[in-house]
């Protein structure tokens, strides 16, 4: 089964930058559509973004769009979350997730894996 790994998380200043990597040992994550989520304490999980398995298109929610990067690294098995101006509000453990098809539709609505999440602390 697809074992999702989570990494690069940590305490970053306000107005820093972290980047999350998302990697899989035994599969091949290039047709897959990767998503990132974030889960706040005492909130529920909300979508951050998302990249197609079926080219490159990316999709963002309004909240971090402009502040928020999500990309492949074939080569390595990897997908990557780079986050710039980050805000006490960025807090929360993030996860990445697969959904089979690689459609970019279904990437944050029908997630068929999921990751065990890292730990994002943006505070002073």
């Amino acid at each position: 089964q697809l074992q999702l790994v989570e990494s690069g998380g940590g305490l970053v200043q306000p107005g820093g930058s972290l980047r999350l990597s998302c990697t899989a040992s035994g599969y091949t994550l290039d047709k897959y559509a990767i998503g990132w989520f974030r889960q706040a304490p005492g909130r529920r999980r909300e979508g951050v973004g998302c990249i197609s398995g079926q080219d490159t298109t990316t999709s963002y929610a309004d909240s971090v769009k402009g502040r928020f990067t999500i990309s492949r690294d074939n080569a390595k098995n990897t997908i990557y979350l780079q986050m710039d101006s980050l805000q006490a509000e960025d807090t929360g453990i993030y996860y990445c997730s697969a959904e089979t098809t690689g459609w970019i539709g279904a990437c944050l609505a029908a997630v068929d894996y999921w990751g065990r999440g890292t730990q994002v602390t943006v505070s002073s």
